[in-house]
């Protein structure tokens, strides 16, 4: 049996559909940049909500104070954390995931708690700083896992046929 039957063969679901295991790299970053789309849309939207509301009818002022709002800084970073453990834990898939096939899995297949979701939001900030060296680290893990990956104790796995979530929230 070739490697990669036998690498199949270890990972089903509830489905009884085989798994073709870690999601390979450039699949990752294509599905990372649909999402940085959408994440930019996202904080769009929220700067603009939050300086109509704060600015213009809390603090009456008709344009933004200059230099960096650690405020606005932490809303910003709540609303994507929201909606990316929002969109893990629904199904295990963000917009960009789902238009690349990849699914979000803890180790025995269920979607990731809520615990996972946050640690892995947080973690993959972490690995965005050093350069992107957190998710470069894929190149050299056995497993072929980045930071978050690791830290969150979660997979993101590339199936070979659509996988139903094994639970719901």
């Amino acid at each position: 049996m070739s490697n990669r039957l036998r690498h199949r063969s270890r990972h089903r679901h509830n489905t009884g559909q085989a798994v073709s295991g870690p999601a390979p790299l450039w699949r990752r970053l294509a599905a990372l940049f649909y999402d940085s789309i959408l994440a930019v849309a996202l904080m769009v939207v929220t700067t603009a909500v939050y300086h109509a509301v704060i600015n213009n009818k809390l603090l009456g002022r008709s344009e933004a104070v200059p230099g960096f709002n650690p405020w606005l800084a932490f809303l910003l970073l709540l609303v994507l954390c929201c909606f990316f453990c929002w969109c893990w834990r629904r199904g295990g898939q963000t917009l960009g995931m789902q238009a690349w096939n990849l699914r979000l899995r803890s180790p025995g297949g269920a979607v990731p708690s809520r615990m996972q979701c946050l640690l892995r939001f947080l973690a993959a900030i972490l690995s965005l700083v050093p350069g992107g060296a957190g998710i470069w680290w894929m190149l050299i893990d056995r497993n072929r896992k980045m930071w978050h990956d690791h830290l969150s104790r979660t997979e993101v796995l590339y199936p070979s046929q659509g996988i139903a979530p094994k639970n719901t929230p």
